[in-house]
Formats: structure tokens, sequence, C-alpha cells
């Protein structure tokens, strides 16, 4: 029995698994993703289950209050019978929604949604002929309001605009039919606007609840995705091409295990010794890529919004050579200069130039690695005095306003790489 357990992982940390050995008495590696889609249901991403449970809690408690303001005015109503039905096909359609909600996971089926706005326009209307002729449609409309706060059990699971055309679409009814059948003089017409806003204002605050809560979870998982670059190796392979490696360091043990197992025979074919071929040009170039590229590279290129604002220029590789801490302040730096772009919708760019190597300030255990952030569109008062704080750690800095944008120079000293290779060895 051989003394050497099989791995379960093959060299870049991929799961594998086994199939019966063939007759060379080894098993050729499959990997299999794991299965638990038909184990759990998908919920809402980004944590946005939670807001979806308080937006449940209002409509509740719209639906309370505007349950009892129609039986306080029900007495009064010249077709109560249509007035109830509103109610029984509103809440049938908010309780339905709430069970598609659960079962189905983080989306609702177009089909479903089209079924819920079908069943709450049906409520509008009745409560709208229910009321109809009474002169005063924002005095005793009540089911067509609660349909507008209705919206919210579907907030997180379909489309911003979705929800707020619904919601237009709904206010837009209810102010014909104002405009049409109550006619309202100047003292009555805030009762009337405030029904119309009442209809609206819930769904557009849900949608834009939740545009900001996503923007802000998407930005700070950016953010911890970027930030695993700092403890990177001088050169290194980004996630991006991590991945991209694992698939063809897969294929090419499958290949390797056909040819132990004498599936493929020696001398290989034509087709198989030219798959042979690109997997070992694949891999050759993804390695000579890794000894090319620093940490701030992909730091910027493999997020999305440093992608987006952040130019990097830097020939000879100097970022390799900061140190954890000086990594951790250029690059916060770099992303609080950037991160309000977003929200002030202002557009933001940085250049940001390394080296060439400042000898004149070097010394014989240091070298001076000179770097330029040079800004669009961020002026020297816009600067949090984080972003000072940050560029500290990085070295001496120096700054300037240029075209009412600030530009930053750092004199960074980092270890020569000689000193840094003694160090790991």
């Amino acid at each position: 029995m051989s003394v050497y357990a099989r791995p379960e992982e093959n060299t870049l940390g991929v799961p594998i698994s086994h199939r019966p050995r063939g007759r060379a008495g080894r098993a050729p590696i499959v990997w299999r993703a794991p299965r638990l889609e038909r184990f759990s249901i998908p919920r809402a991403s980004l944590g946005t289950s939670y807001l979806a449970l308080g937006a449940t809690v209002v409509v509740a408690i719209s639906a309370v209050y505007g349950f009892g303001w129609f039986v306080v005015n029900l007495p009064t109503y010249p077709r109560p019978v249509l007035a109830v039905t509103a109610w029984v096909v509103l809440v049938s359609v908010g309780l339905g929604a709430a069970i598609a909600v659960r079962v189905t996971g983080d989306r609702m089926e177009d089909w479903t949604f089209a079924w819920f706005l079908f069943g709450l326009a049906g409520a509008v209307v009745l409560d709208l002929v229910a009321i109809w002729g009474m002169g005063d449609i924002g005095g005793h409309a009540t089911s067509s309001i609660v349909a507008g706060t209705a919206l919210l059990l579907v907030l997180v699971r379909r489309g911003p605009v979705e929800i707020a055309a619904a919601a237009g679409a709904l206010g837009a009814t209810i102010a014909v039919c104002i405009a049409v059948e109550t006619r309202p003089t100047l003292a009555e017409l805030p009762d009337q606007v405030a029904v119309v806003v009442a209809c609206v204002l819930p769904a557009l605050i849900g949608v834009a609840v939740i545009t900001n809560f996503r923007r802000m979870v998407q930005r700070e998982l950016d953010r911890v995705l970027v930030q695993s670059t700092v403890s990177a190796p001088r050169f290194a392979v980004g996630m991006l091409a991590s991945e991209e490696l694992a698939r063809l360091d897969l294929e090419a043990e499958r290949l390797l295990d056909e040819v132990a197992d004498g599936k493929v025979a020696l001398p290989l074919d034509a087709g198989t010794a030219s798959t042979a071929a690109s997997l070992a040009t694949e891999l050759r170039l993804h390695l000579l890529e890794g000894r090319r590229e620093t940490w701030l590279y992909h730091a910027i290129t493999e997020s999305d919004m440093l992608g987006k604002s952040v130019t990097l220029r830097d020939p000879n590789s100097l970022a390799g050579l900061l140190d954890p801490a000086q990594r951790d302040g250029l690059l916060s730096a770099i992303w609080m200069l950037v991160s309000d772009t977003a929200t002030t919708g202002q557009s933001r760019t940085i250049q940001v130039v390394l080296g060439p190597l400042d000898l004149d300030a070097s010394t014989p255990d240091k070298l001076c690695v000179p770097i330029d952030l040079t800004t669009t569109g961020i002026g020297r008062s816009r600067v949090d005095r984080s972003v000072w704080d940050a560029l500290d750690k990085v070295g001496d800095h120096t700054d300037t306003t240029e075209n009412l944008s600030v530009r930053v120079v750092i004199d960074a000293l980092v270890d020569r790489p000689r000193d840094v290779e003694r160090s790991r060895s």
C-alpha cells in the first residue's frame, strides 16, 4: 500500500473528488461544484431581507390605520359591498405577495409581479367605484391608499424603476379621479394632495433607501476585496487571474491523469498535442504577467470603483517595494479621495505615478520612491483630514493646488530589494 495519501485539493487549492481507479491504479481528477441549491432557497442578497422585514411592518401598520378609517366611514359609502370587496382583494394580494417572496427567494418572477400589480389595480378600482359620487375621494379613499404602501412588499425583489413607475401610475390615477370627481376648492385642495402624496411617497422613500443601501454595501464589499491586496507578495497574479489559473491547472491535471491511466496513447495525437501546447502557453503567459504586476495594479483594476477613476503608471513595479503599512496608507488615501464620487455626482479622477527612484534621497539601507497623486475634480478644501493621516503612513508628502485640484507628492522610503529578500530567507 502506498504511503502517500491522495490530496483532496489540486496545486491551486481547487477541491477535487475521485472516481473508481482505472487499470493503472490511479483515479482521474474530476472537479465538481457543490450542489447546494437543491437544499436551500436563495435569500435576498446584501442583507436586504432585513429591510424587507421592516417594509412589511410598515405595510401592516398602514393597513391597520386604513382599515380603521374604512370601518368608521363604511356607513356613509353608497356601495359598501364594493368597498369591502376591495379590502378583501387587497389583503389577499398582500398575503399572496408575502408568501411568494418567501418561497421564490431573492427575485420575484415577472408573471408573479404582474399578478401582484393586477391585484392592487383591482383593489384600487373597486375602492374608487365604491366611493364615486361622494365628492370627496381624499376623505374616503382607504384601500387604494394602502395599495401604494403595499408596493413596499416587493421592494427588494423587483427593480427600483418598476416600483417607482407603479407608484407613479397609482398617484396619477388618484390625481385624475380627484380632478374629475371631486374638483376640490382651494380650501379642500391640501387634503386631496395629501392623499396623492400618501399613495406615492412610501414607495419612493423605500426605493431611495434600498438603492442607497445597496450602493453602500457594494462599496464596502469592494473595499474589503481591494484591501486583501495589501498583504500580497511584491509580484502576484490577481484574483481574476487566479480563477483562470485554477481552470488551466485543472485541465492540465486531467490531461496528465489520462496519460497516466493509458487512456491517451503516447506519442500524443495532433489534437491532444495542440491542447497541451495551448495549456502550456496560457500557463506561461499568466505566470509571466504575475512577475510584472504589483498589488497596486490589481487593487485598481479589480475594483469596480477605483477602476473607473484611477490611472496607474508604474513601469518599474515600484509599488511592490512598499511595506504593508505604506500600502494600506496609500490605498486608503486613494479610496477616500474618490469615494464621494457616487454621492456627489462629480467626475473625479486620480493619476498615480510611481518613480523613477530618487537616488539622491536614498540611503544605503533605504530607497526613495516618489509617488505623485494628481487629481481632477478634488479641491483642497474637500480633502478630509483622514486622507492626510493615511498619507503620513506612506512617507513625507507635500501638496499643491493646480487647476482647482489637489496634487500630492510623496517620498516613500522602502527597504532595498536585497534586504527584503534576505529578511524572508
